[in-house]
């Protein structure tokens, strides 16, 4: 979610820039030589160090799918990141929500309001007829550049300073 502040100056209405991101996640999925793919469902959530609240960043799952079985029946195999909160969840989230992804890497910002301090950056993906993986990143912010790979269903996840 981006915050816009406005301004009255001089009679006139004037829009503050949204503060920029605190960086950039990159996630990498793999392509993978297996007869039957499904692209994974995948969760990315930061939570602080120490432990406390987790706060979703990414959610890609079947959003479309519908009827007796929808997408979101299957959010429960992200099985750390169910439990941190996922439950609790109200889907789709606008933001946060998005369709499953393809193999390749893909970007996620780091949300502006972030308090100085040590977190840890997870990434979680489940793939149907596949794996479970969650990697782990520690993350300091203000956000310095880290790195962390992944052995199967997840590739490089890395995190770039802004």
């Amino acid at each position: 979610m981006r915050i816009l502040s406005l301004a009255v100056l001089g009679g006139a209405t004037v829009a503050a820039a949204p503060a920029p991101p605190a960086g950039t996640v990159s996630v990498t999925i793999p392509r993978l030589s297996v007869a039957e793919y499904h692209r994974p469902y995948v969760a990315v959530w930061i939570e602080p160090a120490g432990g406390g609240a987790a706060r979703t960043l990414a959610l890609w799952y079947d959003v479309r799918k519908a009827g007796a079985e929808p997408g979101t029946k299957w959010l429960s195999d992200l099985r750390a990141w169910w439990r941190k909160g996922g439950r609790s969840m109200a889907l789709p989230a606008d933001g946060v929500s998005g369709a499953t992804r393809a193999p390749g890497t893909h970007n996620i910002a780091l949300p502006a309001g972030l308090r100085p301090g040590a977190y840890v950056l997870n990434v979680e993906a489940a793939r149907e007829t596949g794996g479970r993986e969650l990697v782990q990143v520690p993350l300091t912010i203000p956000a310095r550049a880290a790195r962390a790979s992944g052995s199967h269903e997840l590739g490089a996840v890395t995190i770039a300073a802004r």
